[in-house]
This record gives C-alpha cells, structure tokens and sequence, in this order.
C-alpha cells in the first residue's frame, strides 16, 4: 500500500506546487472522503488546517498542518467570551451592566442587534447574541469592556500562544487596522473544545458557561450541517448528540471548531480554510469539505 502522505507529495509536484495539508495517524476511521475533499480544496490553491481528537482517548484522529496559523474570523469570538464569562464570574463585570448601543462605532456586518428597537442591552444579553448568531456589534461591545490586553492575557494564561483576538470587527480594514478579526490553528482550537466542555477552562463555571453560550448557536451549515439538528433548538436533542459549536465567516475566510458527541465517541475538532472567493464555485468547494468532514465525524460519534 502507497504511503497516503508521500503520495499526497507527489500529488502536489504534479498538479502545480499547491502545499497540501500533511497528514498525520488516524485511527478507527481513516477519513478518506475528507481527506480528498480537502486534497482537492488544496489543490485549488486554499490553505487548510484540520483537526480530530477523540474525547475521552485523547488520541488525534485527523491532523493536517493543524499548526499552522490562519484567519479564523467570527470563531475568535470564543476567547472573548471565556474573558467575558471569567470577569462575571470574578466580578470584574455586572452581568446587568447595560451598553447603549449608540455609543458604539457602526458596524453593519453579521448580527441582529443592529435590526432591533431595543437601542440598550446588558452585557449577559450581548454575550448571548454573539455567541448565537456572532453578532458582530455585540462582541464589540464586549471587547469595549472586557479590553484586548485582557483576552491576550487570557490566551496566554491557558497556552495558547498561536491563537489571538487583533481587533474587533469592522466594516472596512484601512491600513492602520489589524488585517484580521482573529487568528488561531486548528490544533489549538480544538484543544480548546475540548477543554471547555471538559470543565478545565479557566474554571468549572466559566466552561459551562461558555459551553452554554455557544450551544445556542444557530449556524449549523457547515461541519454541523451532517448532525440533522435543529439549528434553532439543539441543546437537549433527542436522538443523544451533545453539539457545541462556533463558526467564523469572511471574505475568503470559512472557519469552524466544536465538540460532538454520541452514543459511540465524541470527538472535538477544527477545520480552518482560507481560499480565494473569486467565484460561487469556490465558496461552494469549501462549504463542501466542511460537510464531508461531519458527516464522518457523525459515522465516527454514531
């Protein structure tokens, strides 16, 4: 049998030099459909980082340049939440304290706050808009309280030296900003995942909240697109899926980390694409990889 990576090496040189993501030991599932569907994400010129680990072993069943650093966009809201969650919980912020949403620069990207009446909202409530629909106005807000030096400290603290939160979130990026919301790899963020809903961020409580903050998100079309949840009421499914999850989303930008977890296994993962959107094609090719790779992570948890 071939070796899949030198293989996929020689597949590079072929086809033009593209860096293809570089595999790393599966076990139980090979992930083979997955595989190909980022192969040939890869080959069209988009940079990809994935990553697999099972829940309770610990072991990686899927890595590829999981330590390389990409975009992540929305999904860097994640740090900023566990900040948000660790200051309620130490005090530092009143979960009541209210933002008057005309004190904060327009931004008319993702979220709904934006659409509403209600011109003030409290801090809790902000971390439940962004955390469901990344509300990019809310998480504005957020970070206007909680402070980058914060979140950075945070991300430190918890080891995580290839994830950082640059900026809030803009309508335009002029030279003088961040190039980037958020920046991570895929091994971290679902390091991450897991930690979380393994109760070992930062603190008991400040991961549950957390992980019941993200449980309400309702964009399930991509990696989540395979579990069949409903996108608007999944904490307490029927058919026993435990799902947490976040998405981030921009030009070029497709990013998703969580935890699922059946009957059989659960598993937490991160799949980051940064491609050129120059077409719908493009964008259609790496919405698909992200469907492949949950439709085998819910082979592998059911």
């Amino acid at each position: 049998m071939p070796d899949p990576q030198r293989s996929s090496e020689t597949q590079q040189s072929r086809r033009g030099g593209h860096r293809r993501p570089r595999r790393a030991a599966a076990t139980r599932r090979s992930f083979t459909a997955t595989w190909k569907a980022l192969d040939d994400l890869a080959a069209s010129g988009a940079r990809v980082s994935v990553r697999v680990d099972d829940l309770d072993s610990g072991a990686t069943l899927l890595a590829g340049d999981d330590h390389e650093t990409l975009p992540v966009a929305g999904l860097g809201i994640v740090p900023l939440l566990i900040e948000t969650a660790a200051a309620f919980e130490e005090g530092r912020l009143d979960r009541l304290e209210i933002i008057d949403r005309e004190r904060l620069p327009r931004v008319a990207v993702a979220g709904v706050w934006q659409h509403l009446l209600a011109p003030a909202l409290p801090l809790a409530d902000l971390a439940v808009l962004a955390s469901a629909t990344g509300d990019a106005l809310a998480a504005n807000a957020l970070l206007g309280r909680v402070g980058l030096d914060a979140v950075r400290a945070r991300l430190e603290e918890l080891g995580l030296d290839q994830t950082a939160l640059l900026d809030g979130f803009r309508n335009e990026r002029g030279p003088d900003d961040a190039p980037h919301v958020a920046v991570g790899t895929a091994r971290e963020f679902a390091s991450l995942f897991a930690s979380l809903v393994n109760t070992q961020t930062v603190s008991p409580g400040v991961s549950a909240q957390v992980s019941e903050w993200l449980s309400l998100n309702v964009d399930l079309t991509l990696v989540a697109s395979a579990t069949g949840l409903d996108p608007f009421a999944h904490e307490d499914d029927a058919h026993g899926l435990l799902f947490v999850n976040k998405t981030g989303r921009g030009d070029g930008i497709r990013s998703e980390a969580g935890v699922l977890a059946g009957p059989r296994a659960g598993v937490a993962y991160a799949l980051l694409v940064a491609f050129d959107d120059l077409s719908i094609a493009h964008r259609l090719r790496a919405h698909d990889a992200f469907r492949t790779l949950g439709v085998e992570l819910m082979e592998y948890v059911y």
